[in-house]
């Protein structure tokens, strides 16, 4: 049982480690931050849109309106809490004598 935690927790380390190598050859941090907010900008877009369609009865599938909903508003989460640690961490800094 122990043997098998192991092996499972190896096999989740090694996909972080790739997972952590892709994010670095994919570029710096300013183009990381650009891409998101593109993703962020396409599922709100997505869930405007599924929004508008509820509204005019338009809407082919429900679970799939709301599911867009839904990851639009946990991305929205997510990067306002990117902001707010990006924000607290500069402050930090300027904070900091030389």
């Amino acid at each position: 049982m122990i043997n098998n935690i192991q092996n499972l927790n190896d096999i989740k380390s090694s996909q972080n480690d790739k997972k952590v190598t892709k994010i670095a050859e994919s570029g710096d941090f300013a183009s990381m931050l650009n891409d998101s907010l593109k993703e962020l900008n396409k599922a709100q877009e997505n869930a405007d849109k599924a929004i508008a369609d509820l509204a005019t009865g338009e809407v082919k599938d429900l679970h799939q309106a709301a599911l867009a909903i839904g990851k639009a508003e946990v991305s929205m989460k997510l990067m306002l809490e990117i902001r707010n640690k990006a924000l607290s961490a500069y402050k930090e800094i300027s904070r900091t004598q030389i």
